[in-house]
């Protein structure tokens, strides 16, 4: 079976740090672009930043310049660097990946989500 999981969130106050965590598993020979997205009750979900397979980079407006995103290939992992959190960055935080065996591509999955709160 093929699946992320995520891991890292938590209760941090206001200006605090959190570094989220999301490793694939299974037969994957390869993973394309890997995001992070975040999801609150009456809100639309939100991509928060995304990754390629190539490191480029892309940051929603509201986290540009407070968050980083990462990768690491050799353990199929992504990171989410969250530094100066606000309290509009609570949510449950969702990853998601491409992901391809050796002739055959699994497709997009999404891990299960993480709750970060941030205090005022």
């Amino acid at each position: 079976q093929v699946q992320l999981v995520e891991s890292g969130g938590g209760l941090v106050q206001t200006g605090g740090s959190l570094r989220l965590s999301c490793v694939a598993s299974g037969s994957i020979f390869n993973i394309g672009t890997m995001a992070w997205s975040r999801q609150t009750p009456g809100k639309q979900r939100e991509l928060v930043a995304s990754i390629t397979n190539g490191d480029r980079t892309n940051y929603a407006d509201s986290v540009k310049g407070r968050f980083t995103i990462s990768r690491d290939n050799a353990k199929n992992t992504t990171y989410l660097q969250m530094n100066t959190l606000k309290p509009e960055d609570t949510a449950v935080y969702y990853c998601n990946a491409d992901l391809w065996g050796r002739n055959t591509r699994f497709g997009t999955y999404w891990g299960q989500g993480t709750q970060v709160t941030v205090s005022s």
